[in-house]
């Protein structure tokens, strides 16, 4: 599979082509662009083949797509949020896709500073600080979802994840939210869509037994690194642990808890 490529921004839907489908056959994770991933998201998606980024769907003020918790290196608990002003010019139905950023000079100058308050003393802070520059530098373009989809690229290739990332707006999909997932997930030829726990609440897998593929549950431990996983950026384990470390569990986790499971035939 291609390497995250974590300097290119998220191109605009006027400028993208179609784009080169993985190999037939993977596992695949469809997620909006978080900024600063949680450790459980970005697992999910380090577990799978290649993750469709899910840019077409109303942007969501309280969820991640423009806003992240941060800990101090010492005190997990002690949680504050870091947070991409956003303007929605369509107003509430806008798309993550066409969420603008607030003054982005602004915006990166406290991104900057924020990120390295809470990580600077850490050991592993030049190399975070390295691997962050293009996540800085995203801010010109003036796009939330182009800083949050570039937040999570630059942290899988951080941990040397292999797979490939595709858009879902330049991929065909009927509406419906599962009708939607699974169609996205046909169209890449997945044998398998990796749902994490929240999503498995409101899946209805019927429109992926019809096109057979497989819904893979992503559970991941709730011990460690991982009983703050849910709520904090992965950035805190990177900082605490240092990517080889953090690499190491999740790779781990893929090969236990993604393609162990779906190992089978999907449905027959």
């Amino acid at each position: 599979m291609q390497r995250t490529n974590p300097s290119s921004a998220a191109a605009s839907p006027a400028a993208s082509s179609t784009p080169d489908l993985p190999a037939p056959g993977g596992l695949c994770a469809i997620h909006q662009p978080n900024f600063l991933p949680r450790l459980t998201t970005l697992a999910k998606l380090f577990a799978a083949d290649y993750w469709i980024v899910l840019d077409d769907v109303q942007f969501t003020r309280r969820d991640y797509q423009h806003r992240a918790r941060l800990a101090a290196l010492d005190a997990p608990a002690r949680q504050h949020w870091l947070t991409i002003p956003t303007h929605l010019p369509g107003g509430r139905p806008t798309l993550i896709r066409d969420a603008l950023i607030d003054d982005p000079a602004l915006a990166r100058r406290r991104t900057a500073g924020m990120l390295r308050q809470r990580h600077g003393a850490s050991p592993h802070w030049p190399v975070l600080a390295q691997a962050l520059d293009p996540v800085l530098d995203a801010f010109t373009t003036g796009r939330t979802a182009a800083v949050a989809e570039t937040s999570a690229r630059v942290l899988l290739d951080l941990l040397d994840w292999r797979g490939q990332i595709l858009t879902s707006s330049v991929l065909p999909a009927r509406p419906g939210r599962s009708t939607r997932l699974a169609d996205l997930a046909a169209v890449t030829g997945a044998r398998a869509y990796l749902c994490g726990t929240g999503g498995m609440t409101y899946l209805d897998q019927t429109p992926f037994v019809t096109q057979n593929i497989a819904v893979a549950p992503f559970r991941p431990p709730t011990t460690g690194i991982w009983s703050s996983g849910r709520r904090l950026s992965a950035l805190w384990a990177l900082a605490t642990l240092g990517p080889d470390a953090v690499a190491a569990r999740l790779q781990a986790l893929a090969a236990r808890r993604g393609r162990l499971q779906v190992a089978a035939a999907p449905f027959s």
